[in-house]
């Protein structure tokens, strides 16, 4: 039984992390921890294990998702890889960081992140509706993008160092909280530089897709991982993670985001008020 939980929380949390851009975790991360306040099969849950099991589901995720944008021509590869740069260094700091948190700590943080990413998916959706007038800037450590987007040329530019350094903050809280840092890259990528929502996402998954391996590296070093539960989340999160990003392309998201919102916001309170 644990282990068909298991297939259908990563097919969930997959699926639903893929529309919006989030890499899953979100979702994967405290509905463990929920299933072991109530179900004696999930006793096995730890803050240590349950974010190494995330990020390796979450490698799965970003790759199918990441295979599919290819195709439709939608990752901006150049801007992912240079803020990967950023985001790498941070995800090793973030799973260092992790060895030493305990139970109720992890807790109170993570619903915190839960609340801070429920109030993002609002700045994002108006940044989405309200598009910033962006200025295209140039000089030394500026970069100028150019796609094409269903026909149409868009140009967006930003600078490189705050890019980089805001993808190091949110690797460091992918590697803590075993979360795809989506939910705070894609809202900064549209509000701070310009980036089309439909280029945002995808170039999102992307950064996940390695970011996610490399900090499942130093986890799995450090023996956190329990495989058997692993490996019945991944066919689910690859499934997931490829459904979503077709649903991202075709269908409006509105009203999964809005349950998204709704169920991460009650997760946060109630995650933050267990651990009090």
């Amino acid at each position: 039984m644990v282990l068909a939980i298991m297939f259908i929380i990563g097919l969930l949390s997959s699926f639903v992390g893929s529309i919006a851009g989030l890499g899953g975790g979100v979702i994967f991360v405290p509905v463990l921890l929920f299933f072991a306040d109530f179900f004696k099969g999930f006793s096995w849950v730890t803050p240590q294990n349950v974010v190494a099991m995330s990020l390796i589901v979450m490698i799965f995720t970003g790759l199918s998702s990441t295979l599919t944008f290819l195709k439709r021509k939608r990752v901006d590869v150049f801007s992912g890889s240079l803020f990967l740069s950023g985001s790498i260094p941070g995800a090793l700091t973030g799973v260092y960081l992790n060895q030493f948190v305990a139970i109720d700590t992890f807790q109170l943080y993570f619903g915190l992140l839960m609340l801070l990413v429920t109030a993002m998916f609002f700045v994002k959706k108006k940044a989405i509706n309200e598009p910033i007038d962006h200025t295209i800037k140039s000089g030394r450590f500026h970069v100028t993008r150019t796609f094409d987007l269903a026909g149409l040329s868009t140009t967006y530019s930003y600078h490189a160092i705050l890019g980089i350094t805001i993808a190091f903050f949110v690797g460091m809280m992918s590697g803590l909280f075993g979360v795809g840092g989506g939910s705070l890259m894609v809202p900064a990528m549209i509000l701070l530089f310009g980036f089309p929502a439909h280029i945002a996402a995808p170039t999102s998954m992307f950064m996940i897709f390695f970011s996610s391996f490399t900090s499942s590296v130093a986890h799995i070093s450090a023996g956190h991982v329990m495989w058997l539960y692993t490996f019945m989340s991944i066919p689910g999160a690859w499934l997931g993670g490829y459904l979503g990003a077709v649903v991202n392309q075709k269908l409006n998201s509105q009203v999964i985001e809005w349950i998204l919102r709704i169920i991460m916001f009650i997760i946060g309170i109630r995650l933050i008020i267990q651990s009090i």
